[in-house]
């Protein structure tokens, strides 16, 4: 019986070895891949981060069902999948973008590294993510919203420019929030942006937005900010928008931050739920595109590769198309007279 419990316990040792090793190969697999995607791939530090914690979040799944990313089937990234789609926290955009992760993952383990023989996800589809934009603000919507943040604390200071810059620029949420202090251009109102794939682009800095950045990065804002750090926070802090209170203060925002604080001001004012920074993002070029401005101009703008990623932004409502037909076209008013 002893024998049989000093057995028992040398296999329970040699299951506890085998699984920290495997746990600490997935994990230098992970670090390796994240490495590699940044240098060959040129994503920005917030979409690593994103598939850090995407993969991050598959090996915990994965050993919790017994298995490593080296013994990883079909099956397992089937059940994973349908685990992910049966939490109400995860919808089908966010699933699509995990998949995603997880096919770069395990082809870079396959091809680049050749530690294992074949890639598990590469018949798993992607699921379609509904092709719809979201609904442009109207401009007394905006107006509505820029106005929000009221007083001369560093947060309002910072939430005000942090709103004009989402509208009057037309950024993605990643791009305002790796915006560095390199980047601004006040006396010239540029803004150097670094859009997908670190594809860089300069964007102009309407006065509203400079005024309100001139403001936030002035001594009674960021400034301010930054003299109230924590020890453990104290470092070169280049990033233009920061975290201005808790333990974090004084480090670079992050996207889900700048998300709560468009929301809040987005609730402040009546606007809901459906109000994000992508919104602000397509209300800029909805609005540029109904006040007449070229699609090509919009589309250099917003950092698009494509001309049709920046068509869909063109759907406007039929009474606006009616009445820039009206204001536009030198034949419409001629057919209004002869009514």
């Amino acid at each position: 019986m002893q024998r049989l419990l000093l057995a028992s316990c040398f296999c329970n040792k040699d299951w506890h070895r085998n699984r920290m090793s495997s746990t600490e190969e997935d994990e230098g697999w992970r670090e390796n891949f994240l490495s590699w995607v940044v240098a060959n791939k040129g994503l920005v530090e917030s979409t690593r981060k994103a598939y850090g914690r995407d993969l991050e979040e598959f090996c915990a799944w994965l050993h919790s069902a017994g298995a490593t990313v080296s013994t990883t089937k079909e099956d397992h990234i089937v059940s994973y999948v349908a685990h992910l789609r049966d939490s109400q926290r995860h919808q089908v955009a966010t699933v699509a973008r995990k998949l995603v992760a997880l096919r770069q993952f395990f082809s870079f383990l396959v091809y680049e590294q050749e530690v294992i023989p074949e890639d598990p996800s590469a018949e798993i589809a992607v699921p379609t993510v509904r092709d719809g934009s979201p609904k442009a603000l109207t401009v007394e919507q905006v107006k509505s919203l820029l106005e929000s943040p009221v007083g001369d604390e560093p947060a309002t200071y910072r939430d005000r420019a942090i709103l004009e810059v989402l509208y009057g620029c037309g950024l993605r949420v990643g791009e305002l929030v790796e915006l560095q202090l390199d980047d601004v251009d006040l006396d010239g109102q540029l803004l150097r942006v670094f859009g997908k794939g670190r594809r860089e682009r300069v964007v102009p800095l309407g006065s509203p937005a400079a005024d309100s950045l001139s403001q936030w990065m002035s001594g009674a804002g960021r400034n301010a900010v930054l003299s109230l750090r924590t020890s453990t926070n104290r470092g070169a802090e280049s990033a233009v928008f920061l975290s201005v209170g808790g333990p974090k203060r004084g480090t670079q925002l992050s996207r889900m931050g700048a998300w709560r604080i468009v929301r809040i001001h987005g609730d402040k004012v009546g606007l809901g739920e459906e109000l994000t920074p992508h919104v602000l993002r397509h209300s800029c070029a909805t609005h540029m595109l109904i006040n007449g401005a070229d699609i090509r101009y919009v589309q250099e703008l917003l950092g698009h590769v494509s001309i049709r990623n920046t068509q869909r932004y063109t759907a406007v409502r039929e009474d606006e198309l009616r009445q820039i037909y009206q204001q536009a076209h030198p034949r419409a008013e001629v057919r209004l007279k002869d009514r």
